[in-house]
């Protein structure tokens, strides 16, 4: 017997019920997101595409605060009768979750609005042929292995895009409507000689752009330094270890710095241990705001979700919260949190900053880190210095560019983090690779010992497609957009 099909609504007419019923169920607040995600994703390994995916998950979230309590639930069903059920289920998941709640859950008020948002894109990358983007992946590793007869033996390369549709409607009056474009390409080598193997990558960042930010003729013109540079790794010598040494830090590298040691402790959930999957609590707990010296006085992070091309970037957050920029550190001193509604109640605010995140349309909206940056130094700043003056400067240290390991305690105290690749700086001069190098550091004192801050000329936007977090685990993606630093007396590789 063959199942008839589900007759799909007009998404206005599910809205209008859900809010409707959720009023009717005596709920203090109620809000529904109909969503629609769209991610293809295309990666080559050596000279064979070896992933294309292009998938669509549609569906509508129910969350209702009944006496206190949350409740949620989700389907893929978009009729009429499953919203019904869906309300309902939600309603009897909150009645349930009061019998076992201490403390009832307050919200601090938000605005309603009616409004659309969309990504300005110059180029959909899903108007751009699969055949196009996949002859530029193994390009780019047929290219890389080119250089096999020096020591490339592997190669790969990627592209994900990403379109989210979202209509969030809530029982304060809003009803918001928002389309979000992501793009991102990448691609490394891995080059093998006497015993070892090492690599080295290059990335166009991810960031809220169009098919214009996959930038071919950037991505062709690096693979030969790319390859030099994973060839000359392999046969350097390893890093120093168990000394003090100055770090140069490049913004590919450092955004990872900022997300681990500055973004998690911030998120106002796991201050207050409602939160501590993958990342534990915070060491940078409410007593300390406004007091904690987190960073040396010339260091400023700052949170901003309309900055143009993050990853972060929306109009409004899952809550219906509007964006907006703030202080996190400012002038060395922790400013404040990253909330949604209800932890910025707790914390005595009158608005979230509206950090509250959900990846799919079954998830539950948390607590996200949005996009967070270090602020450039200002010109003629005592501390400002562009990169070729940090290197001048030096007298013996360590430039690093690029991700590798790392790791961090569950208070996001002390860390320890690696990086792509390495060069010894000595005399004001860069004389050649390093490989395996790790440093290690206490998050304030780290920032504590920041001596120099790159100008805005230098500033990069950086960041991450998949910072987890939560059980089930809930992916989410920010830019750290930053500028070179110099930081002195660091701990290289285990501690002296």
């Amino acid at each position: 017997m063959v199942q008839a099909p589900i007759r799909q609504q007009a998404p206005t007419e599910l809205v209008n019920l859900a809010i409707d019923l959720i009023r009717k169920a005596g709920c203090e607040y109620g809000d529904i997101r109909l969503c629609t995600y769209r991610r293809q994703s295309l990666a080559a390994r050596d000279r064979s595409l070896g992933n294309l995916s292009d998938n669509v998950s549609s569906g509508f979230g129910v969350r209702v605060l009944l006496n206190g309590s949350w409740g949620f639930a989700a389907s893929y069903r978009k009729t009429p009768e499953e919203v019904a059920r869906v309300v309902a289920l939600a309603v009897d998941i909150a009645r349930g979750s009061r019998l076992c709640q201490r403390v009832p859950v307050k919200l601090v008020p938000v605005d309603a609005y009616r409004d659309t948002y969309i990504t300005p894109v110059q180029i959909d990358p899903f108007s751009i042929p699969i055949e196009e983007k996949a002859d530029l992946v193994l390009t780019l590793t047929d290219r890389l292995l080119a250089h096999g007869e020096k020591g490339i033996k592997k190669a790969s390369a990627s592209l994900q895009f990403q379109q989210e549709n979202k209509r969030f409607a809530s029982t304060v009056g809003s009803d918001i409507e928002q389309t979000i474009y992501r793009s991102y390409a990448g691609y490394g080598c891995t080059a093998i000689a006497d015993g070892d193997a090492q690599n080295r990558g290059y990335e166009r960042p991810p960031l809220n752009l169009g098919y214009e930010h996959i930038d071919t003729a950037d991505l062709l013109s690096q693979v030969d330094r790319v390859a030099s540079e994973a060839i000359e790794k392999v046969k350097a010598p390893k890093g120093p270890s168990g000394i003090k040494s100055t770090l140069i830090l490049k913004p590919t590298h450092l955004y990872l710095t900022i997300h681990e040691s500055v973004g998690h402790p911030t998120e106002l959930d796991r201050v207050y241990g409602y939160e501590s999957n993958f990342a534990g609590t915070s060491f940078a707990t409410t007593d300390q705001l406004k007091k904690l010296q987190y960073a040396a006085p010339w260091v400023n992070f700052k949170c901003d979700r309309t900055q143009p091309g993050g990853r972060s970037t929306m109009g409004y957050d899952d809550e219906g919260v509007r964006a907006q920029e703030w202080y996190v550190v400012k002038d060395g001193i922790l400013n404040d949190y990253l909330t949604d509604r209800e932890t910025a109640h707790r914390l005595g605010r009158g608005s979230s900053n509206g950090c509250a995140y959900a990846d799919s349309w079954s998830s539950v909206p948390m607590v996200r880190i949005p996009n967070l940056g270090l602020e450039p130094g200002p010109d003629g700043g005592d501390r400002t210095a562009t990169l070729e003056e940090m290197i001048s400067d030096t007298e013996d240290g360590i430039l690093i560019d690029g991700i590798g390991s790392f790791s961090i305690d569950q208070q996001r105290r002390n860390f320890q983090f690696g990086g792509d690749a390495f060069w010894q700086v000595k005399n004001g001069k860069v004389v050649g690779m390093l490989k395996d190098v790790t440093y290690q550091a206490m998050t304030t004192e780290f920032w504590n010992q920041v001596d120099a801050i790159g100008p805005e000329s230098e500033w990069e936007q950086h960041g991450t497609s998949f910072c987890g977090k939560g059980e089930p685990m809930q992916l989410a993606q920010m830019t750290h957009a930053c500028v070179p630093v110099r930081v002195r007396d660091i701990h290289i590789g285990g501690a002296s």
